[in-house]
């Protein structure tokens, strides 16, 4: 695996899970099995912020991502964040995902924060961090959901 492609969008819909795939296929990847990680970069990776996923294989595989998402019903705001930075010297590399009720200045803030202390537990030298946030209004009688996901290369079978 040499890409790490980070994702995001917003949705809203009648109920929770309508939303969540509404937001899903904002950021390209409605059509795929999501398998959430932990926050590692692998060394020698790619990161690479696209917005929309490309064509990432047959519909219905498994994607390998790290995910950042919150749903709210309306009146309310969902927001999510997704933080990463890698070593500086091709080495390995860390996400950090925050998500929830709030504003996108908080979420924004909390990310970074996660971030620092992630990398405060590890000796490798990081290079400046790089954050997307998503963050949108539910309006009343509906959900919305915003997420922001860091997919691991292409989708893989499931059977």
């Amino acid at each position: 695996m040499s890409m790490i492609r980070v994702v995001w969008g917003t949705g809203s819909a009648p109920t929770k899970m309508a939303s969540y795939d509404a937001a899903l296929a904002a950021a390209g990847v409605e059509n795929y099995n999501l398998v959430s990680v932990s926050s590692v970069i692998p060394a020698n990776t790619d990161v690479e912020a696209v917005g929309t996923a490309p064509d990432l294989g047959p519909v219905g595989e498994r994607l390998t991502v790290v995910e950042a998402r919150a749903t709210t019903a309306g009146p309310g705001r969902a927001s999510a964040a997704l933080a990463w930075n890698q070593s500086v010297d091709g080495g390995p590399g860390l996400f950090y995902e925050t998500s929830g009720e709030m504003d996108r200045e908080d979420v924004e803030r909390r990310v970074r924060e996660g971030l620092e202390s992630g990398q405060e537990l590890r000796d490798w030298p990081f290079d400046e961090p790089s954050v997307i946030v998503e963050s949108s209004r539910a309006e009343a009688g509906t959900y919305t959901t915003a997420l922001a996901l860091a997919v691991y290369g292409e989708s893989e079978p499931i059977c």
